[in-house]
């Protein structure tokens, strides 16, 4: 049995891998980088007995998905755990925004998590037991003028998996979505923020702790977790704020990052 990471070269993704490999659990880890895989794939197995099979395709294409499952499956691999952590984001207002990178956005954000979830749930369903972590974030609770397609990426992930959280209720597969803050992590330069203003109001959190959070409620099979009080303030107030103040809050912090 294998524990299946997209997103592993770096941030959280590379952290949960060491977290799970730890835990003695069999890795398959996804990414674009053949070096950063490689480097993490030794790393771990120099310092755990477990296996580690890396796998460099680009998930924002639909073809470097169904290569990853054609591969998966050609082997024999076996996916009791899931952990959709690849995505990224892109500054921009919308009518402005490189339409091409959003694209690839929801593509890697929707289109490949929804379809390897559905891969993954196949041959857990079948053993009747399995683990799925997609990993949204606190942008999910909330719209995000100067970022619309990434909030609403991850708006589609956290209602996806939390549908899928009741489908498999009695199955003995659970899934957890992960929805962490401002995490100190490649993602706000790779996203054209830099050191936004939201960095300032909610000071962001390390890689290693999130992955913490989130692989410890992965392994209870809770439901929705958000890693830090603050954060947790954060995704909530849109529900008791009106949705306009809402709007004109997050805009505000964009522009001025």
């Amino acid at each position: 049995m294998y524990t299946l990471i997209t997103g592993a070269s770096g941030g959280i993704g590379h952290d949960l891998a060491l977290l799970a490999a730890a835990d003695g659990k069999n890795l398959v880890l996804v990414a674009r980088s053949v070096e950063k895989l490689e480097q993490l794939a030794e790393t771990i197995r120099k310092k755990n007995k477990t296996e580690v099979i890396s796998i460099d395709v680009d998930l924002s294409d639909e073809t470097g998905v169904n290569t990853l499952i054609s591969e998966i499956t050609k082997r024999g691999i076996q996916i009791d755990s899931l952990i959709n952590n690849a995505g990224f984001g892109d500054f921009s207002d919308f009518a402005k925004a490189d339409l091409p990178k959003n694209m690839e956005m929801i593509r890697l954000n929707i289109s490949a998590l929804t379809q390897l979830s559905h891969f993954a749930l196949q041959g857990m369903l079948k053993e009747g037991r399995g683990k799925i972590m997609n990993v949204a974030s606190t942008a999910a609770f909330m719209p995000g003028p100067g970022m619309a397609v990434y909030y609403a990426s991850k708006a589609y992930v956290l209602s996806f998996s939390e549908a899928l959280t009741r489908e498999m209720k009695g199955t003995g597969v659970t899934v957890t979505t992960l929805c962490p803050g401002p995490t100190d992590t490649g993602f706000a330069s790779s996203a054209g923020l830099g050191k936004s203003l939201m960095h300032w109001i909610l000071p962001p959190a390390t890689s290693m702790e999130v992955a913490k959070a989130g692989y410890k409620a992965m392994m209870k099979g809770k439901a929705i977790e958000i890693p830090g009080f603050t954060n947790k303030l954060s995704a909530m107030s849109p529900r008791f704020t009106p949705r306009s103040m809402v709007r004109n809050m997050i805009y505000g912090i964009h522009k001025n990052h």
